[in-house]
């Protein structure tokens, strides 16, 4: 055919225009309603659509046997003599497909044949098209053959049709003998031979044999495979032959067309189930009753003149669609996946898919996955019930490897659909402007549908499922693809005004950045110009989907954990009450009734949550997500800086404090979508983060802990906190895990971080929650170890003095604020140990005679006491490393006037507890359990008063210390670093001669006292009852105390302690005069005093001298 050099005959058209097409069917219609083939006057036309032929008479002349009827019965064809062993192994494969997709078996015989005669005429067929045979009655050589023989011989191969009644099977193959069409040919005088232009007619005939139990498609379609294998066979000239041979192929789709669209045409009750081509598009194009792409491609030739083709194809993808709806991936759902796949490949039927009505008609979140033609492609997921429950049964019972082994199995054949579901949505979006805008769209109806997906308590039943959800989320990961380069080089083309373009994706009742509802209503009511580029709509679907689907499922496996570990303890009580019903079989059948339950109710939670961690932790799915992170990273930093920026450029920081309306604006999951993201990688697969992480998440971190008044939700700043701890936490061979390196050798970091890590550090003091005082615990704990982490670079220490001395108020809010820490936790965590340790003997006991009651309840004491002390003592020991650090690097700060008697009193009494009479209630068994390592705290204590010890006025501020300052504590410490060798020689010998100058001071300031007297009342701290050094006036309460004393209180409160009006240490007013008149009671005093001493020495001297003269 393609050798050919004449063209095409133009009375054979690939395709009827509409004329014909209408003729055909008046024509078909007329000669159902009569019963028999209508009777025509001479010359009159009639025949195919195309071609014309002689009125017949309902008379049956003496050629023919048979009386002419509606339906056509076909002869039986003579058993099939090719042996079982030697069927096409392909018809065994499409036999098996059949078996599991199809409600009946399609068939190309008439009612009368058995299955046994339909399943070997079947492989016969398939076989001949492998192994083409001559036709037996043939009798004229095919050298020697007319056209007009060759004509009859081939149609009669092709469409297994034959006008001899004494020919019923050609070769292996049974064929249809049409006694209507023979009485025709002998009533015109017309050679009795299959023509091209009978062949309508033959064609209408041989269907209409075809059972009504079984579909017209059955007998065609190999036809159309035959038609098609003869077309491409043609060799060298064949202008005759390419012409029928076309003809046939036109008649064949036409008629294909027919029997899906009309089949009353062919005397047939419609039926759904067989008037469809849903069934064949499950098979593959090569297998016999498969549409192959030939197939295809002659109906997309056909949609611009016959919307009706269209219509055939969108409803047999509704009816793919419609069964995969009840399947899960534990079934045989990758034909209908397949068949949909290779329909998108025609860039017209993808379109007219997606502009079907049933393309995005569904009216809940649970009715798209159901009811929508892409959603139940995308339900299929190992998050199945069904899946999950086969996967992983028994879960309680199974080892680690078998889990491992599973969810590597499910992973494998998720990471394959997903490709599959992402090649469609590919093909979907480049078919057409139209199918890209249905897609897209459907991407957005999917996302604003689950917008409760992140509430604090959402009903999954109004929901679209965590595998539909993650499933979408990664096709549009892979969607985002081609703008995903490490260069960051097409993110500028991602439009911020989108969203005031009436966007896709509904932000309304979002929470922002850093903007109330009303601002952003308002912002948002006014729509800018322009058109938003293919970029920025699929962004932010991404960003979106993030938010309602993986991140929500991240959160998920979080609650579960927790409900299994409550419904683990609650089946081990219930275990526990089995002996209290041994005696009762009514009640033990009930007891057995509930414990089914909740181990019922275990095992659904455990076999979801290992297949939740089969697909969350996917590290190919979640390399892609941290690049989709990382640009959008990079973006939200362009927005907030208003610049160009790329990681190799620098921030200047701080930012303005006019912040811009683009960034105040966006949503807050665009913020919480990164941090969650990478968070969730570095806990549970770090090892995808060593190639995955750049310079921009670290600027990300440091920028908006430093300008922290971008955001207004405290607990999200605390999770960038949360991004660089986990960062810094040790992977394999990185001991300072992914981030460390970076944090401690990058110029940014070294610049920015520490005073970031402070800041914030003060910060979380006021969070505005209930819980804010425990969660500047955990917050700061992960502060520390971000600081313990970059401690080992010297830039740090030297930024850290340079705070000290640039930067005053603020070190010392941020001293204070650590003093407090250390206090309070060093104190509950101390004090539980007693309780720990009385409750640990009074268990053991033996003659406590406690009832089980009594006993339940005190074990649950001891457990409540255990977990909180083991939570203190976590924190204690790293606030207290971190006070140690910042004391070796920078003392002089530590001994400032305004905390220099807090941090004294905190360490006098921490050594007290430590050494001191009550040391013996700290024992306790097993005290690693709680991350008490009591010599290891004493040292660090120790050190502290080493790192304190330069100053002169930490000396006096512990001898002044009158509730916690003891000597004899001193004494114990040293003997018990001595013993144990805790410390060396030298650092031994200075710490025995701080105690000594502990010891002098304390006799100074007791001198000091008796000195000073009572001093005027005018001349005391009403706080602190202290004489005043710098006396100042309190602006708004007119209340007169100390510097120092009032600066302390505003490290903590800013706030007037009289009056409560905000009061800064720049507003209050010094006082002079009072000052001196102090200064001068003070040297008067003193002087007074050393003159008394002075006499009271000489009297006794002179005394002591008259007693020794008299004694002489």
């Amino acid at each position: 055919m393609e050798n050919d050099p004449q063209p095409p005959a133009p009375n054979a058209p690939e395709a009827p225009d509409k004329e014909k097409m209408d003729q055909i069917r008046k024509r078909r219609i007329q000669a159902l309603m009569t019963g028999a083939p209508t009777p025509k006057a001479e010359g009159e036309k009639a025949g195919a659509s195309s071609s014309s032929s002689p009125a017949t008479d309902s008379t049956p002349t003496n050629e023919s046997t048979q009386t002419p009827s509606k339906k056509i019965q076909i002869s039986k064809a003579a058993p099939s003599p090719r042996p079982a062993d030697n069927l096409n192994p392909f018809t065994k494969l499409g036999a098996q497909a059949r078996a599991a997709t199809m409600p009946t078996t399609l068939s190309t015989v008439s009612t009368s044949d058995t299955s046994a005669s339909t399943l070997k005429r079947k492989r016969a067929e398939l076989d001949s098209q492998t192994n083409p045979r001559p036709s037996r009655a043939s009798t004229v050589p095919v050298a020697d053959e007319t056209i007009e023989q060759w004509e009859n011989r081939t149609l009669g191969n092709i469409f297994r049709i034959t006008l001899d009644p004494q020919q019923k099977t050609e070769g292996s193959h049974k064929l249809i003998f049409l006694p209507n069409l023979r009485q025709e040919l002998i009533e015109d005088k017309a050679p009795v031979l299959l023509t091209k232009e009978r062949l309508d007619s033959a064609l209408l005939e041989a269907a209409s044999t075809i059972s009504n139990n079984k579909s017209i498609l059955d007998y065609l379609l190999p036809c159309w495979k035959r038609v098609v294998k003869a077309l491409k066979g043609l060799r060298g000239y064949a202008g005759a032959k390419d012409v029928v041979l076309k003809e046939a192929k036109r008649l064949c789709m036409s008629n294909c067309i027919f029997a899906v669209e009309m089949p009353e045409l062919y005397g047939r009750i419609p039926n759904a189930a067989t008037d469809s081509l849903t069934p064949y598009l499950l098979f593959e194009g090569g297998e016999e009753m498969g549409i192959c792409p030939d197939f295809l491609t002659e109906l997309v030739s056909r949609f611009e003149e016959d919307e009706s083709v269209k219509q055939i194809i969108t409803r047999a993808v509704s009816g793919i669609s419609l069964q995969l709806s009840n399947m899960t991936m534990n079934d045989n759902y990758k034909p209908h996946v397949n068949a949909l796949k290779g329909l998108c490949q025609f860039k017209p039927i993808a379109t007219a898919i997606a502009m079907d009505p049933l393309f995005q008609m569904a009216t809940s979140a649970p009715g798209i996955e159901k009811h929508t033609i892409l959603g139940p492609f995308f339900r299929i997921s190992p998050l199945q019930p069904e899946v999950t429950k086969e996967y992983f049964a028994g879960p309680k019972t199974m080892d680690r490897r078998h889990i491992n082994t599973s969810q590597e199995a499910l992973r494998l054949t998720l990471q394959s659909h997903q490709r599959d579901l992402l090649d469609i949505i590919n093909q979907l979006v480049r078919a057409s402007p139209e199918a890209k805008n249905q897609t897209l769209q459907w991407f957005a109806y999917v996302v604003n549908s689950n917008h409760k997906r992140r509430a604090m308590r959402p009903d999954a039943t109004q929901l679209s499922t965590d595998g539909f959800l993650m499933n979408v989320t990664v096709v549009l990961d892979g969607l985002c693809e081609p703008f995903m380069d490490t260069m960051f080089s097409k993110v500028d083309r991602i439009d911020v005004e989108y969203l005031r373009r009436k966007p896709r994706v509904d932000i309304k009742e979002e929470t922002k950045l850093n903007a109330d509802q009303t601002a952003s209503d308002e912002y948002y009511d006014v729509e800018v110009s322009g058109t938003s580029n293919f970029i920025s709509e699929v962004f932010f679907l991404t960003l979106a989907a993030h938010h309602y689907g993986s991140e929500a499922t991240n959160s998920m496996l979080k609650t579960l954990d927790k409900d299994i570990k409550y419904l683990t303890g609650k089946v081990a009580e219930l275990e526990a009450e089995r002996p209290k019903f041994a005696n009762s079989p009514m009640n033990m059948a009930r007891f057995e009734e509930q414990l089914r339950r909740f181990n019922e109710v275990l095992d659904k939670s455990m076999s979801l949550k290992f297949a939740i961690e089969g697909v969350l932790f996917d590290k190919v799915m979640q390399a892609k997500s941290l690049m989709f992170m990382r640009v959008v990273t990079v973006w939200l930093l362009r927005v907030a800086t208003t610049s160009n920026y790329t990681p190799d450029k620098t921030i200047q920081l701080p930012l303005p404090d006019e912040q811009p309306d683009a960034f105040r604006y966006l949503p807050e999951y665009v913020l919480e979508d990164i941090v969650g993201n990478f968070n969730f990688v570095f806990r549970y697969i770090p090892d995808v983060m060593i190639s995955a992480v750049g310079d921009e998440l670290i600027a990300l971190c440091i920028t908006f802990l430093t300008n922290s008044d971008y955001i207004k939700n405290p607990y999200l700043k605390a999770k960038l906190v949360s991004l660089l701890f986990n960062g810094t936490w040790p992977v394999y061979h990185r001991t300072k895990g992914v981030l460390g390196d970076s944090l401690i050798g990058l110029k940014f970091a070294n610049d920015h971080l520490l005073h970031a890590l402070m800041k914030f550090y003060i910060e979380v003091e006021s969070t505005g929650a209930h819980t804010q005082f425990y969660d500047k615990f955990n917050i700061r704990y992960e502060i520390f170890q971000v600081i313990k982490c970059i401690w080992t670079n010297d830039v740090y220490k030297q930024r850290l003095t340079q705070e000290s001395r640039t930067n005053t108020d603020f070190f010392l809010r941020f001293v204070n604020l650590l003093l407090n820490d250390v206090t309070y936790v060093l104190d509950e965590a101390l004090t539980k140990f007693p309780k720990i340790h009385d409750l640990q003997q009074e268990l053991r006991n033996p003659l406590a005679n406690l009832t089980p009651d009594q006993r339940t309840a005190k074990e649950e004491e001891l457990a409540s006491a255990e977990s909180q002390a083991q939570s203190y003592m976590q924190l204690t020991n790293e606030t207290v490393s971190m006070m140690k650090l910042f004391t070796k690097t920078l003392s002089a700060s530590f001994t400032m006037p305004e905390i220099v008697d807090r941090v004294a009193a905190m360490l006098n009494y921490t050594l007290d507890t430590l050494v001191g009479p009550k040391s013996a209630n700290l024992k306790v068994d097993d005290p690693k359990k709680y991350a008490f390592q009591p010599k290891t705290l004493l040292c660090e204590f120790f050190d502290i008063y080493l790192n304190l010890g330069v100053s002169e006025s930490f000396v006096q501020a512990v001898a002044r210390d009158g509730r916690s300052y003891k000597p004899e504590n001193f004494d114990a410490a040293i003997r018990i670093i001595t013993r144990y060798s805790l410390r060396s020689g030298e650092e031994i010998a200075e710490f025995e001669k701080l105690k000594e100058r502990f010891r002098i001071a304390k006799l100074d300031d007791e001198q000091e006292d008796q000195d000073m007297g009572e001093p005027p009342e005018e001349f005391m701290d009403p706080l602190m009852a202290t004489l005043m050094t710098d006396p100042v006036m309190l602006p708004v309460s007119r209340q007169i105390m100390d510097r120092s004393t009032i600066r302390s209180h505003l490290l903590s409160d800013p706030n007037d302690p009289y009056s409560r009006a905000p009061l800064r240490i720049e507003d209050v007013i010094p006082q002079p005069e009072l000052q001196a008149r102090i200064e001068q009671w003070r040297a008067e005093t003193r002087a007074a005093a050393r003159a008394a001493r002075l006499q009271a020495t000489g009297s006794t001297v002179m005394e002591t001298t008259a007693m020794e003269t008299t004694d002489e």
